[in-house]
């Protein structure tokens, strides 16, 4: 007899999936070195599910990974609706060093080849955002016309090597102030 399965996913089964997601995010954020089975039990689900979903401790952060990044690309549209430009660009670079800092507590499992296939994917999607972002800005006379978004992108490169705690954080603001002035 023939196993019958559902074309679509089940609504408890996506929320399970969603918050195993939203609860790995913040614990590899607090502690890179969280263990699996661990995000399940913060989750709220057995290990069975845990595994259904992400058979690997791998799996689970290229998923974090991608959700996070796809997160922060679509935020995009309604920071520039939200913020005037320059603000949009300044709040969602910050919001990409604080991305790119948990980036790195995902350590290891970025480093592998499928790690680092789903790191180049984000490449021009990241790129495509700050693009936005720098016509908007361009647009509101905010920054001087032709910057190029992988220029912009390597310029802010010292985000993601900022220091931790509130020191890091006000000299990360310090830096990137100086670094936006050069874009006007």
């Amino acid at each position: 007899m023939a196993a019958h399965y559902p074309l679509t996913t089940r609504a408890d089964a996506r929320r399970n999936r969603e918050r195993i997601l939203s609860v790995a995010y913040q614990a590899f954020a607090d502690d890179p070195d969280v263990p699996f089975t661990t995000i399940g039990k913060l989750a709220g689900v057995g290990a069975g599910t845990l595994y259904r979903n992400f058979p690997t401790r791998e799996d689970l952060v290229l998923a974090v990974y991608r959700q996070e990044l796809q997160s922060m690309v679509d935020s995009v549209h309604d920071l520039v609706t939200e913020y005037p430009p320059l603000d949009a660009l300044r709040v969602w670079l910050l919001r990409l060093a604080d991305f790119a800092r948990v980036k790195h507590g995902l350590g290891e499992a970025l480093q592998t080849a499928a790690g680092k296939d789903v790191a180049h994917e984000a490449d021009t999607p990241v790129a495509e955002a700050v693009a936005v972002l720098l016509r908007a800005c361009e647009k509101a006379g905010d920054v001087r016309p032709g910057l190029d978004a992988a220029d912009v992108l390597l310029l802010m490169g010292f985000l993601w090597s900022r220091a931790a705690g509130d020191a890091g954080e006000q000299q990360t603001r310090r830096v990137l102030d100086m670094a936006i002035a050069g874009l006007q």
